[in-house]
């Protein structure tokens, strides 16, 4: 990874961590949240992955439209930072504890790739 990566991976970093601290505390059912990049092809492949605990939590949020909070959040956050987004629809996804569990038997890492 070259410096500038590192740069940009560690404002990536720091701004979802904000993003996150901002959803526990307003998004019910809202978990966790990790990103996916290929710097030789930044910022076309970032991808956040936003974590619910179960479906039906996803589907009240989405119901409330806090998945349009989550995305706004997180747009603005990566901005300040310089990183810009687009199609936050395309870029943002939500995802559930539960289908994990189903599908990939817990193992994030798998259904992450």
């Amino acid at each position: 990874m070259k410096k500038s990566d590192k740069k940009t991976e560690k404002a990536i970093r720091e701004s979802l961590t904000e993003v996150c601290d901002m959803a526990l505390e307003n998004v019910s059912g809202f978990k966790w949240l990790t990103h996916c990049v290929n710097y030789s092809n930044f910022p076309g492949s970032l991808s956040i992955v936003c974590v619910f605990q179960s479906n039906d939590e996803l589907l009240l949020a989405k119901k409330n439209h806090m998945d349009n909070y989550l995305c706004k959040i997180i747009k603005e956050t990566l901005e300040r930072s310089d990183i810009k987004i687009s199609d936050t629809k395309k870029r943002i996804l939500f995802d559930t504890e539960e289908n994990c569990l189903i599908e990939n038997n817990g193992n994030w890492k798998e259904r992450l790739n």
